[in-house]
């Protein structure tokens, strides 16, 4: 969005997309936050000699209390003998993750009005599935953009019949 001018040139603010926040009960989790959160988060992934490469949310409902699920797909680095994920490693990314969020999420995970987050790690070209069926649905494919929260039915699927390993966060972040 242009804001203003300096001399002839204009000055931009940078706005994330319109309507994209996780939220499991009244909290609301932007785009923005979320970011931060997992970049806090995947920095814990070096030791073990991974790389985040995607990632999306999805609030999961399904039952009560509800949770927040990160689904990562993650690369080995060059030179990586560990084939393994340390679930121990994994469990604090979630902790880090939920430690990083806005204090209305922490009194909800707190009170227990949320559950643990959650992080799925998925196969790699996960996300190139993803993007196959978005567009074959529609999205142009010039112009996608990984989609930061999940809402369909069918995208959720594609995901979770990818997943290789789950993890939770270990504790409260309060």
């Amino acid at each position: 969005m242009v804001t203003g001018f300096h001399n002839n040139a204009p000055q931009f603010q940078f706005v994330e997309r319109q309507n994209v926040a996780i939220s499991v009960d009244q909290e609301k989790t932007s785009e923005s936050d979320l970011f931060k959160a997992v970049t806090e988060a995947k920095a814990h992934l070096d030791p073990l000699g991974f790389v985040l490469t995607e990632y999306t949310s999805y609030a999961d409902t399904s039952s009560a209390p509800g949770h927040y699920v990160l689904f990562w797909e993650l690369k080995q680095k060059e030179g990586n003998h560990c084939k393994e994920l340390d679930p121990k490693v994994m469990a604090e990314c979630c902790y880090r993750v939920e430690e990083s969020f806005h204090y209305t999420y922490k009194i909800y995970r707190k009170k227990n009005i949320i559950a643990p987050l959650e992080i799925r790690v998925v196969k790699q070209g996960t996300f190139d599935a993803l993007m196959d069926y978005n567009v074959a649905n529609g999205a142009s494919l010039s112009q996608y953009k990984r989609p930061s929260c999940i809402k369909s039915k069918e995208a959720l699927k594609i995901l979770d019949s990818r997943v290789i390993g789950k993890f939770f966060s270990p504790k409260s972040p309060l």
